[in-house]
């Protein structure tokens, strides 16, 4: 809630910051033209947004959209749709006019297909999966209307030996297991230096087994339940096929002894990888990490890059040069150095490759709502002298 009103906070200064940069002039070669820019709001605006997040993500586009003048309708997720209404309510009482924004409930055929095709929409935002996202593009395709993909990921995280082991073990558990594994992000294919893999196996499972898994309303919780039925039973289909396909459980896999009830899953590592594996390829969404040794950099870096997607990755080294080479080397749209998943609404996001394009947040997060219009003016006295003038033949 602390970054849903910090995002909001953020893009009231770039609004304020926009109207600083309306009619900003352009350089010319010729002194007989002078020209400025115009960022003029793209318009109605479908913003589709996921469960896992259900106010921040929604936020993430709704405040952009509003700070550029764009009317939106926002469909959020039909697992998590409560906050977004209460957003609604929070909106009419600050006066914002009726319909600026609108919220429409529903199923993604239901609401948020005919919203991605609908001529009167000019720009689509969509974060939720690879294979929605291919969907809504097609749906846009027919008006060449211009979409924002914020989709899956299967993001790594690389571990050097010359780490300090306990705290790279905490950052690359709260990378993958916080928010029990359900974040785009989540850095859940670990690529550890054969020279303390073992070490560090070792003590990720001894913290993995010291995580408070409980009702989130407990004091103390860091691992609740999965949000649904569905996505449980995935989760563990997954497991499942990882054992089937020869990796060894480390630990977890299992629901918790202390927990009858609702849609748990124990914080679960996963060795004896191979990159043909689905739990390697598949981005499973669950509290679930996946290990892999390497013998070189070049080595970690061909297998951080050996996935369709393309949204993150980390880097944990003593070693701040190999830290640069990383950075620059993994093909991914956010890159964490010596940590996991910390996100400001100051700074761009967004992926590569399958975890689609474009960029939120950050200063060019306003720009994907605004369209650029050139304004040029011819300034001379001189007529232009192109054509010879029928009256001086």
């Amino acid at each position: 809630m602390d970054d849903v009103a910090g995002c909001f906070e953020y893009f009231a200064d770039q609004a304020e910051a926009l109207d600083k940069r309306q009619n900003s002039p352009v350089s010319l070669p010729m002194e007989t033209f002078k020209c400025h820019l115009r960022r003029e709001p793209i318009g109605v605006v479908g913003l589709i947004t996921p469960w896992n997040y259900p106010l921040l993500m929604a936020t993430w586009k709704v405040a952009p959209a509003l700070a550029a003048g764009c009317t939106a309708v926002l469909k959020p997720s039909e697992l998590a749709s409560v906050t977004c209404l209460e957003l609604a309510d929070i909106c009419k009482e600050v006066g914002l006019p009726s319909g600026v924004l609108n919220i429409v409930t529903g199923l993604g055929p239901d609401a948020g297909a005919p919203l991605s095709g609908h001529p009167d929409v000019d720009k689509v935002a969509f974060t939720g999966s690879f294979e929605t996202g291919k969907k809504i593009m097609a749906a846009a395709a027919p008006m060449v209307k211009p979409v924002t993909l914020e989709l899956g990921g299967k993001s790594p995280i690389v571990v050097f030996d010359d780490v300090d082991i306990d705290k790279a073990v905490e950052w690359t558990l709260f990378g993958c297991f916080w928010t029990n594994g359900q974040i785009c992000s989540a850095t859940s294919r670990l690529l550890i230096h054969t020279k303390i893999a073992k070490e560090f196996n070792e003590r990720m499972v001894a913290w993995a087994k010291n995580i408070k898994v409980s009702d989130p309303l407990e004091e103390g919780c860091r691992l609740g339940p999965v949000v649904s039925e569905g996505q449980y039973e995935k989760i563990k289909k997954f497991i499942s096929n990882a054992k089937s396909e020869g990796a060894t459980i480390l630990t977890g896999g299992v629901r918790p002894a202390h927990l009858e009830k609702g849609f748990f899953i124990e914080p679960t590592i996963i060795t004896d990888i191979t990159t043909s594996m689905e739990i390697w390829r598949e981005e499973v969404f669950g509290p679930v990490l996946c290990v892999k040794e390497f013998s070189t950099e070049d080595e970690a870096i061909e297998l951080a890059n050996d996935t369709q997607y393309g949204l993150a990755g980390a880097v944990i080294s003593g070693d701040r040069e190999r830290c640069q080479r990383l950075s620059e080397e993994i093909d991914a749209g956010c890159i964490w150095v010596n940590c996991s998943q910390p996100c400001f609404c100051q700074a761009p996001w967004g992926g590569n490759k399958r975890s689609g394009f474009g960029r939120e947040l950050g200063e060019g997060g306003i720009d994907n709502y605004l369209s650029v219009k050139q304004v040029t003016e011819y300034i001379s006295d001189e007529p232009w002298g192109w054509y010879q003038s029928p009256s001086k033949l």
